[in-house]
């Protein structure tokens, strides 16, 4: 079914609502329905399309799950992404979401759970979020104090940001998001890693989500220029180098220019450059896993292979599933069997 279609069924009852429909191979669930329970809120972020909305609408918990499950039976939604604007009080907003999915857990629904949780919220409903839903999460928005303060004066970013993270953290270990709006505060990339390093290091969230700031009218950055959707995309790879690859922050910061920004280049390949060949069949994975094509699955797949035989040749890399496209500049097999990379 086209998206539009999807979408509209949802958006005919709440006009905030929308339909993700992830690229083919992406994991997840598939047809991941967004929505808000409330489309008004009584925040100051400068960048959010939501306070510049006049005479938003709300809906009920009930509502919500039926929409939902409704779309669910026809096949056109697998999971709810549940999160809402702050009209008023935060705790009214967070019983509000935390009663939706409850109401889906007793209607039958035992398919993915996205619950948002929202700044200041208290831990009870932190504690009743994780119980009923497959995931929570709640977003950083920006890199430090000092940057949400030039975006957004409501929120205190220490105590209803960090300190809640720590909760969900705590409510669900390992199951956990974030997410931070790119460019929105003028932040540069070095902060960002820094800020992403932190959380890997003390929350282990399961990831954290870069959305590049989009100007909307009505809003005080309406005439801001858009983040490039290709730093969002170099953010997501420096993610991957620093959560799965276990590269150093330091080791990624020799990427960015003076200013600490990325250029528009695959950070592992700008960093693979000027190193030797890694020679194949004895180096450690620390150094295999800083080939281009060569990825924390293949590097284990390499070092399990070698420890039987030594590989000799592009085709035994191929069988370890290493894109040779990628990797073949940057690699070797020893003095004695180099003539063989002319196979490549």
């Amino acid at each position: 079914m086209e998206r539009q279609s999807v979408i509209a069924s949802a958006t005919e009852e709440y006009p905030w609502a929308d339909l993700d429909i992830p690229d083919a191979g992406g994991g997840g669930c598939g047809r991941l329905l967004k929505v808000l329970l409330d489309g008004r809120c009584s925040y100051d972020c400068a960048y959010c399309g939501v306070r510049a909305r006049r005479g938003g609408c709300s809906a009920t918990p009930a509502g919500i799950a039926d929409t939902f499950l409704r779309m669910h039976r026809e096949g056109r939604a697998d999971g709810l992404f549940l999160s809402s604007g702050i009209a008023g009080d935060v705790d009214l907003a967070m019983e509000g979401i935390v009663e939706t999915g409850e109401v889906l857990r007793r209607r039958g629904f035992r398919g993915y759970l996205h619950l948002k949780v929202l700044p200041g919220a208290s831990r009870a409903d932190i504690t009743d979020a994780a119980r009923v839903a497959s995931r929570i999460s709640i977003n950083i928005e920006a890199p430090s104090a000092s940057r949400l303060s030039e975006v957004a004066g409501v929120k205190d970013y220490r105590c209803d940001i960090e300190k809640r993270q720590a909760w969900v953290a705590e409510a669900m270990p390992g199951r956990h998001t974030t997410q931070l709006v790119v460019g929105a505060a003028g932040e540069s990339d070095a902060e960002i890693l820094s800020c992403i390093s932190r959380q890997y290091g003390r929350l282990a969230p399961a990831r954290v989500y870069y959305s590049a700031f989009t100007p909307v009218a009505g809003t005080p950055l309406e005439c801001r220029e858009a983040t490039p959707l290709w730093r969002q995309r170099r953010l997501y790879q420096v993610d991957a180098l620093v959560h799965f690859y276990q590269f150093s922050p330091d080791l990624i910061r020799d990427v960015m220019d003076d200013d600490g920004f990325l250029p528009d280049a695959d950070p592992k390949r700008v960093l693979a450059r000027d190193l030797p060949p890694v020679d194949i069949n004895t180096a450690p994975l620390a150094a295999i896993l800083r080939v281009p094509g060569i990825g924390p699955v293949g590097a284990r797949r390499i070092c399990a292979m070698r420890r039987k035989a030594s590989l000799v040749s592009p085709a035994d890399l191929r069988k370890c599933g290493i894109r040779m496209k990628d990797a073949a500049p940057f690699v070797r097999f020893g003095r004695e069997v180099q003539a063989r990379l002319s196979s490549f």
